[in-house]
């Protein structure tokens, strides 16, 4: 296994009464131009057959703050739940898809599917990330990027959560001439 992944809850759904949360700490980055992202789902969850059915999700960037909602997300079933009433989280209309956002998230990407395959016990959605909605406190004034280090992610790494240390570095910072 690859670890530490990004802990991140996966928000879908195109109607309040079927709006569901999903934790998913297998999603990444597919290409950067144009945006592709993917979420990894078994086929058994309650959220599989919504985003299949609607062909939208909103992946949410989880936080230190909040670790409990995400574990809770993660191991209760939408089915038996409605987890943003039982975890106190806000849906919010999104941009471009009809899935929600959580409120509380400070970054949430919103993802239509273009592809689904089946690979096993999970299915990989591969989607165009449509629209992005950041907290404007996190984004740097000067560069316009969003701050994680303000934002405080939540990792992933054999069944446990964990927050990310100090930066070490930057991308090039081995072969930087010293000035």
């Amino acid at each position: 296994m690859i670890y530490p992944l990004p802990a991140v809850m996966v928000s879908c759904g195109d109607s309040p009464e079927n709006y569901n949360i999903i934790t998913i700490a297998w999603t990444g980055t597919i290409c950067s131009d144009p945006p592709l992202c993917y979420i990894s789902v078994r086929k058994e969850r309650h959220s599989h057959d919504i985003i299949k059915r609607t062909g939208e999700f909103v992946i949410n960037l989880t936080t230190e703050s909040l670790a409990k909602a995400t574990d809770w997300c993660g191991v209760k079933s939408g089915k038996e739940y409605n987890k943003f009433r039982e975890m106190h989280l806000t849906p919010e209309p999104a941009q471009i898809v009809k899935a929600p956002l959580i409120a509380e998230s400070p970054l949430n990407i919103e993802c239509q599917v273009f592809e689904v395959k089946e690979l096993g016990s999970h299915d990989m959605f591969m989607a165009r990330v449509v629209a992005v909605d950041a907290e404007s406190s996190l984004i740097d004034k000067g560069t316009g990027a969003f701050q994680f280090n303000h934002a405080h992610p939540l990792a992933y790494s054999h069944g446990k959560y964990f927050s990310l240390g100090e930066k070490l570095g930057g991308f090039g910072f081995s072969v930087k001439k010293k000035k």
